[in-house]
């Protein structure tokens, strides 16, 4: 059975992978730390969902970033 995770986390991805962009365009310090801080955010909400689901960490994480980066339809 596929993973569907919820909104917030693929919108939480969204941040994370803008605030990376924002790095690679001007890698500044406070670019970083902002990266650092999405990416947390993240990691932590995948945590979470996947204790409360009972599935592996990783496969949440995957299933997480192929919502963000690879939508349905598109």
């Amino acid at each position: 059975m596929a993973i569907e995770p919820p909104d917030e986390l693929i919108q939480l991805q969204h941040a994370s992978d803008a605030a990376h962009a924002a790095v690679r365009a001007d890698p500044t310090p406070e670019a970083w730390a902002a990266w650092r801080d999405r990416a947390g955010e993240v990691q932590a909400a995948v945590t979470a969902h996947a204790l409360e689901i009972g599935k592996p960490r990783n496969e949440v994480e995957a299933a997480v970033k192929k919502a963000a980066r690879h939508p349905a339809g598109s």
